[in-house]
């Protein structure tokens, strides 16, 4: 059941959209690790079909994961579109548009030149208010233009 009070309907939206704009802000320009903890402790993230496959389960596991990310790795993501939907009290869902620049072997210096984006796409998520703190309790990515991320240089 959807909240009736507008004013915590508001709140919960912006809650939902702050997570998905620190998301992509600890990414590119933070730890990427400690995006695990914008995720409930069960949190999925997945790639399904006909993206590679790939379903990282837990905070813990989340947190290897983003934290493995290449250090030489720099990237932006703009994110657009995020229409957040409160489905009741302690939870709400979302799409919001991405699109991923990035490259490997960066050196700080001189800006590169810019490319094509290496992706465009959007994030289906799921969230949950846990102890009165929104969280990302999954959150799935679709990809429908893709490429391999191009080397510095």
């Amino acid at each position: 059941m959807e909240p009736t009070e507008p004013l915590d309907r508001l709140l919960a939206e912006r809650a939902c959209e702050r997570l998905i704009v620190d998301f992509v802000h600890r990414l590119d320009l933070g730890e990427p690790a400690s995006v695990a903890g914008l995720f409930t402790e069960d949190a999925v993230w997945e790639w399904p079909p006909p993206g590679d496959g790939r379903r990282i389960q837990g905070r813990e596991a989340l947190r290897t994961y983003f934290g493995s990310r290449p250090a030489d790795r720099l990237s932006r993501r703009l994110m657009s579109n995020v229409l957040v939907t409160v489905t009741g009290p302690d939870t709400a869902s979302a799409i919001a548009y991405f699109t991923t620049y990035r490259v490997d072997g960066y050196q700080a210096g001189a800006p590169i030149p810019a490319g094509p984006p290496v992706q465009v796409g959007h994030y289906a998520d799921v969230f949950r208010k846990v102890d009165g703190t929104w969280l990302i309790a999954s959150r799935t990515l679709h990809l429908p233009f893709g490429d391999a991320t191009p080397k510095a240089g």
